[in-house]
Protein backbone atom coordinates (compact mmCIF):
# COMPACT_ATOMS: atom_id res chain seq x y z
CA UNK A 1 0.00 0.00 0.00
CA UNK A 2 1.77 3.08 -1.03
CA UNK A 3 -1.32 5.81 0.39
CA UNK A 4 -1.44 6.88 4.20
CA UNK A 5 -4.23 7.01 5.53
CA UNK A 6 -5.79 10.31 8.71
CA UNK A 7 -8.79 8.81 10.11
CA UNK A 8 -10.00 9.42 13.50
CA UNK A 9 -13.56 7.82 14.96
CA UNK A 10 -14.33 9.15 18.84
CA UNK A 11 -17.87 8.40 20.84
CA UNK A 12 -17.55 10.64 23.45
CA UNK A 13 -19.56 13.64 25.12
CA UNK A 14 -19.58 17.02 24.90
CA UNK A 15 -17.47 19.43 27.29
CA UNK A 16 -19.34 22.44 26.39
CA UNK A 17 -21.94 23.64 23.94
CA UNK A 18 -20.82 24.07 20.02
CA UNK A 19 -19.44 27.87 19.49
CA UNK A 20 -20.60 29.01 16.29
CA UNK A 21 -18.02 31.39 14.20
CA UNK A 22 -20.04 32.91 11.23
CA UNK A 23 -18.02 34.60 7.98
CA UNK A 24 -18.58 36.82 5.86
CA UNK A 25 -19.34 34.29 2.51
CA UNK A 26 -22.01 32.75 4.67
CA UNK A 27 -19.69 29.84 5.81
CA UNK A 28 -19.73 29.00 9.61
CA UNK A 29 -17.48 26.48 11.46
CA UNK A 30 -18.62 25.00 14.84
CA UNK A 31 -16.29 23.91 17.73
CA UNK A 32 -16.61 22.02 20.87
CA UNK A 33 -14.85 19.82 23.15
CA UNK A 34 -15.27 16.44 23.16
CA UNK A 35 -14.15 13.82 26.08
CA UNK A 36 -13.11 10.47 25.68
CA UNK A 37 -12.47 7.76 28.57
CA UNK A 38 -10.16 5.27 29.40
CA UNK A 39 -10.91 2.81 32.65
CA UNK A 40 -8.63 0.40 34.08
CA UNK A 41 -7.58 -1.80 37.21
CA UNK A 42 -4.75 -0.47 38.52
CA UNK A 43 -2.65 -3.56 39.17
CA UNK A 44 -0.66 -1.91 42.25
CA UNK A 45 -3.73 -0.44 44.54
CA UNK A 46 -6.59 -2.57 42.95
CA UNK A 47 -8.69 0.50 42.51
CA UNK A 48 -10.65 1.10 39.12
CA UNK A 49 -8.43 4.29 37.01
CA UNK A 50 -10.25 6.76 34.78
CA UNK A 51 -8.55 8.79 32.58
CA UNK A 52 -10.10 11.29 30.29
CA UNK A 53 -8.45 12.66 27.26
CA UNK A 54 -10.24 15.84 25.30
CA UNK A 55 -10.67 16.39 21.64
CA UNK A 56 -11.00 19.88 19.89
CA UNK A 57 -13.57 19.17 17.19
CA UNK A 58 -14.26 21.02 14.40
CA UNK A 59 -17.68 20.65 12.16
CA UNK A 60 -18.31 22.88 9.38
CA UNK A 61 -21.03 25.02 7.41
CA UNK A 62 -24.81 22.82 7.09
CA UNK A 63 -22.77 20.08 9.48
CA UNK A 64 -22.22 22.78 12.37
CA UNK A 65 -25.87 24.40 12.15
CA UNK A 66 -27.35 20.88 12.89
CA UNK A 67 -24.49 20.47 15.71
CA UNK A 68 -25.57 23.47 17.07
CA UNK A 69 -29.15 23.09 16.82
CA UNK A 70 -29.42 19.51 18.09
CA UNK A 71 -26.40 18.78 20.62
CA UNK A 72 -26.37 20.52 24.02
CA UNK A 73 -23.13 19.89 26.71
CA UNK A 74 -23.19 16.11 28.45
CA UNK A 75 -24.56 14.53 25.21
CA UNK A 76 -22.97 11.57 23.47
CA UNK A 77 -21.94 12.03 19.81
CA UNK A 78 -19.68 9.64 17.41
CA UNK A 79 -17.78 11.86 15.14
CA UNK A 80 -15.40 10.38 12.21
CA UNK A 81 -12.77 13.04 10.68
CA UNK A 82 -9.35 13.46 10.32
CA UNK A 83 -6.48 15.24 12.53
CA UNK A 84 -5.02 18.71 11.57
CA UNK A 85 -2.63 20.30 13.66
CA UNK A 86 -2.24 24.26 13.44
CA UNK A 87 0.50 26.09 13.88
CA UNK A 88 -0.31 29.94 15.53
CA UNK A 89 1.75 32.49 17.27
CA UNK A 90 0.59 33.99 21.30
CA UNK A 91 0.84 37.11 22.40
CA UNK A 92 4.81 37.17 23.57
CA UNK A 93 5.31 35.28 19.81
CA UNK A 94 6.08 32.07 20.90
CA UNK A 95 5.31 29.39 18.44
CA UNK A 96 1.57 27.17 19.53
CA UNK A 97 -0.11 24.32 18.15
CA UNK A 98 -3.43 23.37 18.23
CA UNK A 99 -4.54 19.78 17.07
CA UNK A 100 -8.22 19.04 16.18
CA UNK A 101 -10.50 16.88 14.83
CA UNK A 102 -11.85 17.67 11.20
CA UNK A 103 -15.46 16.42 11.25
CA UNK A 104 -16.49 14.79 7.69
CA UNK A 105 -19.70 12.74 9.34
CA UNK A 106 -21.33 12.13 13.11
CA UNK A 107 -23.94 10.67 14.51
CA UNK A 108 -26.05 11.91 17.55
CA UNK A 109 -26.07 8.64 20.45
CA UNK A 110 -27.81 10.29 22.58
CA UNK A 111 -31.80 11.00 21.87
CA UNK A 112 -33.81 14.19 22.32
CA UNK A 113 -35.64 12.14 25.05
CA UNK A 114 -32.54 11.72 26.65
CA UNK A 115 -31.23 14.88 26.66
CA UNK A 116 -34.51 15.96 28.20
CA UNK A 117 -34.41 13.98 30.85
CA UNK A 118 -30.74 14.65 31.85
CA UNK A 119 -31.95 18.56 32.15
CA UNK A 120 -34.83 17.93 33.78
CA UNK A 121 -32.91 16.15 36.55
CA UNK A 122 -30.16 18.86 36.24
CA UNK A 123 -32.67 21.55 36.42
CA UNK A 124 -34.75 19.69 39.45
CA UNK A 125 -31.84 19.55 41.37
CA UNK A 126 -31.08 22.97 41.38
CA UNK A 127 -35.17 23.71 41.75
CA UNK A 128 -36.47 21.87 44.42
CA UNK A 129 -40.10 22.61 44.22
CA UNK A 130 -40.62 20.87 41.08
CA UNK A 131 -41.31 18.00 40.68
CA UNK A 132 -39.94 15.37 38.09
CA UNK A 133 -42.20 14.45 35.20
CA UNK A 134 -39.86 12.84 32.52
CA UNK A 135 -38.59 9.61 32.63
CA UNK A 136 -35.01 8.71 33.63
CA UNK A 137 -32.42 8.27 30.87
CA UNK A 138 -32.42 4.65 32.44
CA UNK A 139 -35.20 3.11 31.27
CA UNK A 140 -36.12 1.48 27.81
CA UNK A 141 -36.58 4.06 24.91
CA UNK A 142 -38.68 3.92 22.15
CA UNK A 143 -37.04 4.68 18.60
CA UNK A 144 -38.62 7.67 17.70
CA UNK A 145 -36.46 10.56 18.06
CA UNK A 146 -36.33 13.77 16.45
CA UNK A 147 -33.76 13.51 14.74
CA UNK A 148 -32.95 15.17 11.40
CA UNK A 149 -32.07 12.25 9.33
Amino acid sequence: MSGTLNKVMLIGHLGDEVKMHYFEGGGCVGRFPLATNETYTSKQTNERVTNTEWHNIVVRNKAAEICEKYLTKGDKVYVEGRIKTRKWQDDSGNDRYSTEIQVTDFTFLSTKKESDASTAATNNTQQQAKPNTEKPASQPIDGDDDLPF
